[in-house]
């Protein structure tokens, strides 16, 4: 007669059943394992891309003097950025390509596959869906106002009013600014810089937001005067580069080479040395700024 107890699996056999199963599973994890780290991206790959085409491409803009500084007879580009991505691509050994676009255009220029690099830019959440960030400052920047002499509003609570005009370029992080601290305000939407600056000459505005560095350039070229709204809002720029599997190499040693630029003082230098160079004086920046 067979009884429960015959039909029940010996100790042994319990033990061996175990450890098959164990076996399979961990084979099964190993195996996993090895096929996506078989199709996982190599971290180098843009670097090595870019490294490759003996090109980095970079973006270039039309009125963002010192910045970017376009020689009208030759056609070739210098400006504080330009000698930040000459200073890359000579370690990289590949030369720069000037890519001429807006603030409004980088993140499409990125998704297009068009540039490999951007400067000075300040985190966007929006434009973030597309871009990566360092997560270091190449330098600090503030939020500025630049109106004509006489304008009298020194806060951002008093500059949103719906008697204030002020004007932003499309696209930019400026935008995002007045939308958020100044709804009430007229806010005027212009393409670029130059036209920005247009409006106040033509008195259809009564300020420009802009970051401060910006801000210095423009002032001289209406002879207006700089405004840092309290509460003073920093502004911090940085790098930014396409998201994209394998950047990770690029990413980190784009990390280096910023903390090397801001350890060595050697970007807040060359930000002092362009605007000599144009022959603007940093000490109009308010005492309490620190780039």
């Amino acid at each position: 007669m067979t009884t429960a107890s015959s039909l029940r699996p010996s100790p042994a056999a319990g033990s061996l059943f175990r450890s098959f199963v164990l076996m399979f599973v961990g084979a099964v994890v190993l195996a996993l394992s090895t096929f996506q780290s078989a199709f996982a991206a190599d971290p180098n790959l843009v670097l090595d891309r870019i490294r490759k085409s003996g090109e980095l491409r970079v973006p270039v803009m039309i009125g963002e003097e010192p910045g970017y500084i376009r020689d009208r007879n030759t056609g070739a580009w210098s400006g504080f950025y330009m000698d930040w991505a000459n200073d890359i691509a000579t370690l990289l050994n590949v030369k720069v390509v000037p890519v001429e676009t807006t603030w409004g255009n980088l993140a499409a220029d990125f998704q297009a596959n068009k540039i490999d690099i951007a400067f000075g830019l300040n985190p966007n959440p929006k434009r973030g869906l597309v871009v990566d960030y360092l997560s270091v400052p190449l330098f600090t920047d503030a939020w500025a106002i630049v109106t004509k002499p006489g304008f009298a509003k020194k806060t951002w609570a008093e500059l949103n009013d719906p008697s204030v005009r002020i004007v932003v370029q499309k696209g930019g992080t400026m935008q995002v600014v007045a939308e958020a601290l100044t709804p009430k305000a007229n806010i005027i939407v212009v393409e670029d810089r130059p036209l920005g600056i247009m409006e106040l000459q033509a008195n259809r505005a009564d300020a420009m937001i802009l970051a401060v560095f910006d801000a210095i350039d423009v002032s001289k070229a209406i002879n207006g005067q700089i405004v840092l709204p309290s509460p003073m809002l920093l502004n911090p720029a940085t790098i930014g580069m396409r998201r994209e599997e394998g950047n990770e190499g690029y990413e980190n040693w784009l990390t280096n080479w910023v903390n090397q630029q801001r350890a060595l003082g050697l970007a807040q230098g060359k930000l002092r040395k362009a605007f000599e160079a144009r022959g603007i004086d940093l000490s109009v920046l308010p005492a309490e700024f620190n780039f």
